[in-house]
């Protein structure tokens, strides 16, 4: 097509990405799923090994149920605190550096923890764990986004969230295994020798990138965002484990933290040169992404936490029968999580999350409708729902949270859609637990008339509890245990009609407030202007460092 007399012709867009890293894109996204799927799978693993640990040396090491949630909630914490601060630095210093050393400490996390001789021990290493975790999660997603160009970054990030989704499903089955052939600290120190892979690989083939102008520091924000994100995500803990949120030792740290995260807002919005332009949650995109990510991980989060003994106190299975009945959920997000943009190609981002979310509330929505005996095919459908529903909903958001940001913030951007992720799923976890609890509690107390005092009060906590006193009773505990049995399902059909309806509400969320279309080429800045005046896409920035 000939161009108009006198007009200048348009220069072609100036790859973003240097050759060299181009050509090995695919090879560098393969260390960064490797990197994110010990960090995640850690965790999956751990929630099958509590009972192993809770027993005696040599066994296990002995840890009461509240040394067992700390040594959940030492590494959340810790997980939740710095994710935004790591995802800064990221930006700041260079996000190989960050996940190199991110991936390093937990190595050495995972290695001391699996020696620890007491609790206490082991409460302190699995921080430092979150410690080093927390550097590595922002800095997975912001690499990715400054080795694929914008046009592939859709295919990539599917890819990415279903590794996520695989490291979820394979995490009880490893763990299971694991605790089948050797000793309990295992679990941990099998993240050592992938670690030292990870390493390896990451230096012979990720490149580094960070932002060429990062400006000034912001001591302040970065600190009212560990303070605000810490005591929230504790009052949210202490919340759940006593089932009461109006409890001081839980209401205080929640108002607290909503206090604190007010104030970084409040500081960000006045300061010249803020941690977090809080102006990107004015696009409408960037906003519904990120509450639909919480929503999602509200809702799933919650569920996973009473399946777990659904499958294993009420149907009998095993930790490793329980893990390998979900792998239908790792199936699902494996096979559509990479396909996703396919679709957001054809219907559009809202059709297609709004679409996830109502299969996600479906699924979740079933478990109201099972019984002791449900059949497994059954199960195998609705985890299969579930995943596909996930599977349409990760890819579509990370893209719009991402793509909403320049991409020398590629690491704060990260750093946000893990926070929301994380903070998200402990609420789940925590309300959704209270309700189960308090549920159960409600309906098994008529029938521990009979049991002691002291032997009344510990069978009332919870359905393993109740389990533990039956089966010291004999033949006698039989109608216990069909009355604990019977108790939890009603419990789980309650709570998981409250997941369900939070799926709902998020699937609104989307409709309402995401965009119809996939938003395509232009990387927008702080005020919806284009991320690089002057480039016709978006792709011709050439500010940001990328060294191979």
């Amino acid at each position: 097509m000939s161009t108009p007399s006198g007009a200048p012709a348009a220069a072609p867009a100036v790859p973003r990405i240097p050759e060299a890293v181009h050509r090995r894109r695919w090879a560098i996204l393969a260390v960064l799923m490797f990197s994110l799927l010990i960090v995640v799978l850690d965790n999956s693993i751990l929630n099958v090994a509590v009972k192993t640990i809770a027993a005696p040396a040599p066994a296990g090491i002995g840890a009461t149920q509240s040394e067992l949630e700390w040594a959940i909630n030492s590494y959340t914490l810790v997980f939740a605190g710095l994710l935004f601060t790591a995802g800064l630095l990221g930006d700041r210093i260079g996000r190989k550096k960050v996940l190199l050393f991110g991936i390093a400490v937990f190595g050495i996390g995972s290695a001391l923890a699996a020696m620890s001789g007491s609790p206490a021990e082991l409460i302190g290493y699995r921080a430092l764990m979150g410690f080093g975790a927390a550097f590595v999660m922002p800095a997975t997603l912001a690499v990715l986004m400054n080795v694929f160009e914008r046009d592939e970054q859709p295919k990539a990030i599917g890819i990415w969230a279903g590794s996520v989704g695989l490291a979820i499903a394979i995490g009880p089955i490893t763990g299971g295994l694991l605790l089948e052939h050797f000793w309990w600290g295992s679990i941990f120190l099998v993240n050592v020798p992938v670690a030292i892979v990870a390493l390896v690989a990451m230096v012979l083939l990720v490149p580094d990138s960070r932002d060429p102008r990062p400006g000034r520091v912001d001591p302040l924000g970065v600190l009212l965002s560990v303070v605000g994100l810490v005591l929230l995500v504790y009052g949210i803990i202490q919340g759940g484990e006593l089932a009461d949120f109006t409890d001081p030792s839980s209401l205080l740290p929640l108002l607290g933290g909503l206090v604190v995260l007010a104030g970084f807002v409040w500081h960000e919005k006045r300061s010249s040169h803020p941690a977090l332009d809080v102006t990107y949650f004015k696009k409408p995109a960037f906003s519904a992404a990120v509450a639909a990510v919480a929503l999602v991980f509200f809702a799933l989060m919650g569920v996973t936490f009473f399946s777990a003994f659904y499958l294993q106190s009420v149907r009998g299975y095993s930790a490793l029968q329980s893990g390998l009945l979900i792998l239908p959920l790792a199936v699902a997000q494996m096979l559509f999580a990479p396909r996703a943009r396919l679709v957001v190609d054809r219907f559009g981002a809202r059709a297609v999350c709004t679409a996830g979310m109502v299969l996600v509330a479906a699924g979740l929505a079933a478990f109201a409708f099972f019984s002791a005996t449900t059949p497994l095919w059954v199960l195998c459908l609705v985890f299969f729902v579930q995943g596909s529903g996930m599977a349409h909903i990760m890819p579509p958001v990370t893209v719009a949270v991402m793509q909403a940001l320049p991409r020398e913030k590629a690491g704060s951007g990260s750093a946000i859609n893990n926070t929301f992720r994380q903070v998200g799923g402990a609420l789940g976890v925590a309300v959704l637990g209270s309700v189960l609890s308090a549920t159960y509690r409600g309906d098994i107390e008529s029938h521990l008339g009979a049991l002691p005092a002291g032997a009344r009060d510990a069978a009332g906590e919870s359905i393993e509890a109740t389990l533990a006193v039956a089966g010291k009773l004999g033949p006698a505990g039989g109608p216990l245990i069909t009355s604990a049995h019977d108790a939890f399902l009603h419990a789980m059909h309650v709570t998981a009609l409250g997941s369900a309806g939070v799926a709902v509400v998020g699937a609104v969320v989307v409709a309402l407030f995401m965009p119809r279309l996939a938003r395509s080429a232009k990387a927008e800045g702080p005020g919806g202007a284009p991320a690089n005046p002057g480039t016709a896409d978006g792709e011709g920035r050439k500010g940001e460092a990328v060294r191979g």
